[in-house]
Formats: C-alpha cells, structure tokens, sequence
C-alpha cells in the first residue's frame, strides 16, 4: 500500500481502494475516508479525524496500539529472555541438522534423472509414439529402397535415402515440444522454490533421455540400414546408429530452447520446424557446397547446420570402400571414395569419426546455450516487466489527464 501511495504521490494519480478491516497503518495511509456499514454512510472526511469521533469525544485507541504495548512488555521480561535462549539452541540444532542432511548436487541430480526417467516411461507421446511412428517410417523406407544394389542408380538411391534419415526422420523429434514445455514449467516452479539449479535439471534432462534415443535410433535404424542393404559390416552400422541419436538429441536440444524463449505450443512448433528447415536447406544437399552463396549461407550457415556433418559422416560411412557400376562411356567401375568427393563434394580431410566429434561437440554447446539463455531471460524478464508496467502507468496518466481537461 505504501508503494502505491509513493506511486501516486509521484505521478499525480488519484487511487480509490476498497479495503475489507484494515489495519491502523494501511489506515493512516488514506486522505479520505469514507466508512460504511449495513448500506448506510457512518463517515465521510478525513480519514486523521476518524479516530476523534466517539461518544466522549476522545480519540480511539487502535488495536495494534494495545499490542504493541502488550508485546514490548512481553519483551522487557526474563521470561522472553529465557525463551529466546531456549529458541536460539533449537535453532543451532535445526541449522546443524539441515546442514548434515541437505542433498549435494550429485543426489539432486541422481534424483532428477530418475524421475525424468520414470515420466519419459510413462508419457506415450514423449519417446513411445515417436518409435512407433519411426518403425513405421522405416518400414516403407526399407521397403522401397529395397536392395539398392551397386548399380548406377544406387549412387542417387542410396544418398536419398541418407539424406531422408539425417534430416527428415530427425526432424520428427519435434513431436516433444508438448512435453518439453511441460518440463520446463514444472522446471521453472522448483527452481523458484529453491530446490535445484540449472545445472542439474540439463545433467539429468540429458541422462534419463539417453536411453529412449538409443532405442529410437538403434530399432528404426536397424529396419531401414539392413533393409536397403547398406554395408554389413557391424562398425558401419554401430556409426549409422550413433549418428543418427546424435542428431536427435541435438533437435531435442533445439526445441527445448525454442520452448525456454517461446513457451506456446504452436508458436514454438513453428518457429523449430523454421529453424530446422534453414539448416536443411544449407546442409549441402539440395544444393552442392560450391553452389552455396558465400555470403550467410555458406559462411556461417553451412557450417553452422548439423545436417552437413550428419550427412557427410553418412556418405563417408557408407560409399568409402565401395565400387559401382559406372554408366560413362569407357569406364565400367567408380569407387565410392571419387563419388563423394566429385558428386557430393565431401570434405575427406577428415574421417566420418571427426563429424560425429562434431555433432557431439554441438551437443555440448546447445546445452551449454541453453544454460546461458535460462541465465538471462532470469535477468532480463523483470526489467522487461518493470518496463511496461511504467509504460502502462503514463499511457493510464495521460487518458486521465486528457480526459480532466476536455
């Protein structure tokens, strides 16, 4: 009440506040004063001559008057002294107890992943439909580039299909966002409250979803690599796998920033797929690296997209080794390692182990990202809100004002 009244006082506003039994200093804060009872008008004036009315003409004692005298009384006395001594050794007791007893960040963390763990097994639509959906996908990939073979089609068939699993079937773990908004709310509340700090909520966001994205990775990924024959060798497929979580994880990363900046289900489903779709686009695939404009979308864009490593690493995973059928003129055969270098225009300066580095690196940088926007949206958000809560009040001062003087 205070502050409204040094509100007032400074923008020359008139406030009007019905107040059910105040107390004697909400009371002394008034000008005006108008007390009513059963209907009827009791007073109306200054609320400093209120006290004065009674029936000896004397002015009324408040009640926090009387309790103050009550409680200094209560104050000057051994009793109270020897309560306070007695509460004092209580409370040494109470802080030593605590002290030996608060949790350290590793059992908050423990704590938190197990019970992030527990919710991603209970929520269907968090991990468990998304494999359905993916098994199903993977299906009707395997199934129509069925035994691509080592023919002159195959190079075009076997990118395809590559480039379907790096961006594509990644791009579906946008289906989450519901639930990462969720996280993120009941993130926000305990974090208020005290309970833990950022740290440990990404430490275990990131553990108890390992294992959902190794089985959405391994299962759908084993369905579409051995169904279109891909190389057999089990090192190919174990990087296959590892790629495409890395991937996934990533997108999850993503959106859960998306979701701390835009917390709307819808908005902030459109505003991952717009991400996700720049970073497609610059990947290198719809158009070859050379033909990238130079300015903003190779430099930074193409290298900044996850998609370029996830699908080199791919390309150097699966053609390095390989010979096809070639259907140029005088040349029966084409190595694998002169089709990515001259088609695609893979980077071989590094080995596909160096990219999956690299899309684990980005990990690491989302997450540490994502830390750093908690950190100031936490800054900024009460100088945002103290901002246009000043705005509102001269936009209310000046209707007041405009409409006194008309």
């Amino acid at each position: 009440m205070s502050r409204i009244t040094s509100l007032a006082a400074r923008e020359g506003m008139t406030i009007v506040a019905v107040v059910h039994q105040p107390c004697s200093e909400v009371f002394e804060l008034f000008r005006g004063l108008c007390l009513l009872a059963s209907g009827s008008t009791i007073f109306f004036g200054p609320a400093s001559t209120a006290a004065e009315e009674s029936e000896e003409g004397l002015p009324c004692m408040p009640a926090e008057e009387a309790i103050d005298i009550l409680v200094n009384s209560y104050k000057s006395s051994n009793t109270s002294e020897v309560a306070n001594q007695e509460m004092r050794y209580v409370n040494e007791m109470d802080r030593a107890m605590i002290g030996r007893n608060r949790p350290g960040f590793v059992t908050k963390t423990l704590v938190l992943t197990r019970r992030s763990f527990v919710n991603m097994y209970r929520d269907i639509g968090y991990y468990w439909l998304r494999l359905a959906i993916y098994v199903c996908i993977t299906v009707c990939l395997g199934t129509i580039f069925y035994h691509v073979g080592y023919g002159p089609d195959s190079i075009q068939a076997r990118s395809h299909m590559l480039m379907f699993i790096a961006t594509l079937l990644t791009f579906m773990a946008i289906g989450g966002f519901p639930s990462f908004v969720e996280d993120m709310k009941i993130f926000r509340r305990e974090r208020l409250n005290g309970h833990y700090g950022v740290a440990a909520f990404v430490i275990s966001n990131t553990l108890s979803s390992i294992p959902y994205l190794l089985l959405n990775a391994v299962v759908p990924g084993a369905i579409a690599y051995y169904l279109t024959s891909l190389q057999g060798k089990i090192e190919h497929f174990v990087y296959f796998a590892l790629v495409l979580c890395a991937c996934t994880m990533l997108v999850e990363v993503l959106m859960m920033i998306v979701a701390t900046i835009v917390p709307d289900f819808l908005m902030g489903i459109i505003t991952g797929v717009g991400i996700q779709g720049i970073m497609m686009l610059t990947s290198g695939f719809f158009q070859i690296p050379n033909n990238l404009p130079k300015i903003v979308w190779k430099y930074p864009m193409y290298y900044i997209s996850f998609h370029k490593y996830a699908l080199q690493g791919f390309y150097k995973n699966e053609f390095s080794g390989l010979v096809f059928q070639s259907n140029l003129g005088g040349q029966e055969t084409v190595s694998g390692e002169k089709v990515i270098v001259e088609l695609f225009q893979v980077e071989t300066g590094h080995s596909r182990w160096v990219d999956l580095a690299v899309l684990c690196g980005m990990i690491v940088i989302y997450r540490l990202l994502f830390v750093v926007i908690i950190k100031v949206i936490d800054v900024v958000k009460p100088m945002l809100l103290g901002l246009t809560f000043r705005c509102n009040t001269k936009c209310i001062c000046g209707i007041e004002n405009l409409c006194s003087t008309s």
